[in-house]
């Protein structure tokens, strides 16, 4: 049996009766004017054949992660079905973002362009934002998510760690291919014990990626991936 108990912009959440979740992957992208953006908070467009793709990649990826010894919610998943068992874990807040930045591009570029070119190259820099539409994803501190009450040091440090070294992980099979990736967007939660995991998806949808300077976008990223 599962029952629903969220509907979200890419994916559905189910609860099942072994006490995991099941995550039903739809063909919904976020953007704006009906163009791709990983960085924007609603869905832009409908893409038919992304779920399946994206759950491709997340299956691809989660299997990689979790053999580096990272912590992942991935359990297994059903291609025929779009779906992915997960472990469940709470999430920080009300919902937290994580984006690491290889190339300053999208809004960070918007937001601090006066200091960096476009596409300069940026040291795995971490930031992170709340889930919230109505605010636009308001970035915050690590001192903020603290003294929010959203999460420890520790936690804020294992996060920024796993992100890094996550990324890595998949910018090292992407180039492989000849991709570059510009940037990722993750989110996290934590299990009972309050021990930091990765959660959602890791899929074209949440990645920029540009091959010999010209992006990507996800389902043709996905066919080049698979290739």
């Amino acid at each position: 049996m599962k029952n629903l108990v969220y509907t979200g912009k890419t994916k559905d959440v189910f609860a099942l009766d072994n006490g995991n979740y099941l995550l039903k992957f739809k063909d919904d992208c976020t953007g704006k004017d009906g163009k791709f953006d990983p960085g924007e908070n609603a869905v832009g467009l409908t893409i038919d054949g992304v779920g399946d793709v994206n759950l491709r990649m997340s299956i691809h990826f989660f299997e990689k992660v979790n053999a580096a010894g990272i912590k992942t919610h991935f359990v297994n998943a059903d291609l025929a079905d779009t779906t992915m068992e997960v472990l469940p874990a709470k999430v920080f807040g009300k919902g937290l973002e994580v984006i690491c930045r290889h190339k300053a591009v999208g809004s960070f570029f918007r937001r601090y362009s006066d200091y960096i070119e476009e596409g300069a190259d940026l040291p795995a820099y971490v930031e992170m934002t709340f889930k919230n539409d109505a605010k636009g994803d308001p970035l915050v501190t690590e001192d903020g998510l603290i003294a929010l009450g959203v999460m420890t040091h520790e936690q804020y440090a294992d996060m920024r760690d796993m992100t890094q070294k996550i990324t890595q992980i998949v910018a090292d099979d992407l180039k492989e291919k000849g991709l570059i990736l510009y940037d990722i967007k993750f989110e996290f939660g934590y299990d009972k014990d309050g021990k930091v995991m990765l959660i959602d998806e890791i899929s074209s949808g949440n990645m920029r990626v540009y091959k010999n300077g010209e992006y990507i976008d996800p389902m043709t990223l996905s066919k080049l991936f698979f290739a």
